[in-house]
């Protein structure tokens, strides 16, 4: 009867406390479907960005680029990133065509060629326009794209956050794994560690100077990511979130490419 008694009130104690019946498995699932529930409804918006590129011998360049991106129902986001400095790449466009399952799409208008060329799923782990940001990092991560692990909780710089790992489910990715902070409050990433697929340290990318759109919605102002294989290191600076401008499917086509002002 005891042993009965036992089993019951155990049952009743994970009934009340079901987070201590997950698995880190389970955890770091959840916490990623609640991460993607909270960025859900922002509808579309545009922005500017800044790329600073910087070598293992301090040189600088930077790129001035424009960016739009659009909220598709049941998939991935739509995406378009449009250099206009320096003259050597102005014009250069990239369209994202984001899916949760399967291969993103994704094309990039040369200018001086004056066609567009198809990335392809073999080289989602090149570098995105000689940064240290992969093609595959700048498309909208979907929880679909992943298998997840909660390691611990943990605090950066006073922020409590959630630290897990992700491990990509889709073909050709450059990584094996990424280990996430994001912040328990306000659901941020404020940190990824990335491991190269021979699971050694490659890059880290480190989020700061958060600010919230439409009461709701936070998007950092810096994202630097530093190789730590190469010396290498690219920093963007975004400006001028305008949220909800009226971008349908019409603005991401192929042919919305070679129409880039």
């Amino acid at each position: 009867m005891k042993r009965v008694i036992y089993i019951f009130s155990t049952v009743l104690f994970f009934i009340a406390n079901p987070t201590l019946a997950e698995t880190p498995e389970e955890k770091g699932l959840a916490i990623a479907k609640e991460d993607d529930k909270r960025d859900n409804g922002f509808q579309n918006f545009t922005a500017n960005m800044v790329m600073l590129l910087k070598n293992r011998q301090g040189e600088e360049s930077s790129r001035n680029i424009r960016n739009k991106t659009l909220e598709v129902e049941g998939d991935g986001d739509k995406s378009l990133s449009i250099f206009d400095r320096p003259r050597d790449v102005k014009g250069t466009a990239l369209l994202n065509f984001t899916h949760k399952v399967g291969t993103d799409d994704q094309w990039l208008y040369l200018p001086a060629l004056k066609r567009v060329k198809r990335i392809s799923s073999a080289n989602k782990s090149g570098s995105f326009m000689g940064s240290e940001f992969a093609y595959e990092d700048v498309t909208s991560q979907e929880v679909e794209k992943y298998n997840y692990k909660w390691l611990r909780d943990e605090d950066i710089k006073g922020e409590k956050c959630f630290v897990f790992e992700r491990y990509p489910v889709y073909k050709n990715s450059g990584y094996t794994r990424q280990v996430v902070w994001l912040d328990q409050k306000d659901y941020k990433i404020l940190r990824i560690e990335f491991f190269d697929r021979k699971n050694s340290p490659l890059k880290t990318l480190t989020q700061t100077d958060f600010k919230q759109y439409l009461g709701k919605y936070w998007y950092p102002g810096n994202m630097y990511m530093e190789n730590h294989q190469t010396g290498k290191s690219t920093l963007l600076s975004w400006s001028d979130y305008k949220f909800q401008t009226g971008l349908s499917d019409k603005d991401f086509n192929k042919n919305s490419l070679k129409r880039t002002r």
